[in-house]
């Protein structure tokens, strides 16, 4: 598949559409207008690509509605070199945002054929992420905390504890918590032993799994 000028023009519309529903940071729209989405996707899906609606990816997962990428991203207040920790890499659509938004990324996947798959698929595009291991998302990355944000992009039943030691004070961790349905939660770390918690709507996610041992 190719990346085209109609490509790019269903990016912008897709964009417009994001802003419509309220999605206000100018430097999140444009990583939506650049990031060529229907590369991330099966290619019998691309029609769907710049659709704001989730599709199906390998073992049993999703990409994101664009417009949940959008929010997310936007919660996270992402500055230049700001280390952004996410939990769930998917396709890696909503790493390729992050790093579009020049932040240092690291990203945990736990479904070894989507790692595998996703590997190879950032090295053919060139997207760098700082790291990107197979492993627990509920356990983080605590050798490289802490971290100016997380995002966490599959639904949890509760807020992992270890997430939030791994927060800056400072920080922000994005994560729709909940079973059926999730609620967009954004914690905002205040002091070592203070946190901050705002909830923003509810939304669907796939389950965030643990290790089974």
């Amino acid at each position: 598949m190719k990346d085209t000028l109609k490509h790019v023009g269903m990016r912008n519309k897709l964009a417009e559409i994001l802003k419509t529903k309220g999605i206000e940071n100018e430097q999140v729209l444009n990583a939506i207008k650049t990031i060529p989405r229907h590369l991330f996707m099966d290619s019998s899906f691309e029609g769907h690509a710049y659709q704001d609606k989730a599709f199906p990816i390998s073992a049993n997962q999703t990409i994101s509605q664009p417009y949940t990428v959008a929010f997310q991203t936007e919660l996270l207040e992402i500055q230049p070199n700001h280390k952004v920790l996410e939990i769930g890499t998917g396709s890696g659509y909503q790493t390729a945002v992050l790093l579009n938004l020049n932040a240092k990324v690291y990203t945990i996947e736990r479904q070894l054929e989507l790692y595998k798959k996703t590997s190879i698929f950032f090295k053919k595009m060139g997207y760098r992420p700082k790291k990107a291991i197979f492993g627990d998302g509920y356990k983080g990355i605590p050798e490289e905390a802490p971290f100016d944000s997380i995002i966490v992009t599959a639904g949890a039943p509760e807020i992992p504890r270890a997430l939030l030691a791994q927060l800056k004070v400072g920080g922000r961790l994005v994560i729709p918590v909940g079973h059926e349905e999730q609620i967009m939660t954004l914690i905002v770390r205040k002091s070592q032993k203070e946190f901050d918690k705002k909830e923003l709507g509810s939304f669907k996610f796939v389950p965030l799994l643990a290790d089974k041992n």
